[in-house]
């Protein structure tokens, strides 16, 4: 199956990143695609590499930089969001790119399910 994602919260400020990130990966494990994570609301702060998290907390940004580079997910923030929240391309983690919102159409339309964790 090919599995798209939406994340609409940030990262440390509510589950659903958490849950998505671990979603993600338990999809993949069980043999499934997942084809992209689309960042949008405050969901598109997960894609700042400038967090810094202490050293024996999560860092939510470098999962989703992982799960891009090893299972060649694409990882997507909403331009108009992300504009509004101070995320440009010279914050973004590797593999994350900012796109237009058209681009949650076509992943909803290119894939099999599409699972939205946030509010």
């Amino acid at each position: 199956m090919n599995i798209g994602i939406l994340l609409k919260e940030g990262p440390y400020n509510h589950q659903a990143s958490d849950t998505a990130y671990k979603f993600a990966e338990a999809a993949i494990a069980k043999g499934h695609k997942v084809d992209a994570v689309f960042l949008y609301n405050d969901g598109v702060t997960n894609v700042n590499k400038l967090m810094d998290p202490p050293q024996d907390d999560r860092h939510i940004a470098d999962r989703w930089s992982k799960l891009s580079k090893q299972h060649g997910v694409e990882v997507l923030a909403c331009i108009a969001a992300s504009k509004r929240r101070g995320i440009n391309d010279d914050i973004l983690i590797e593999g994350g790119e900012i796109t237009g919102l058209g681009t949650l159409t076509d992943i909803a339309i290119r894939n099999d399910r599409l699972v939205t964790f946030g509010d």
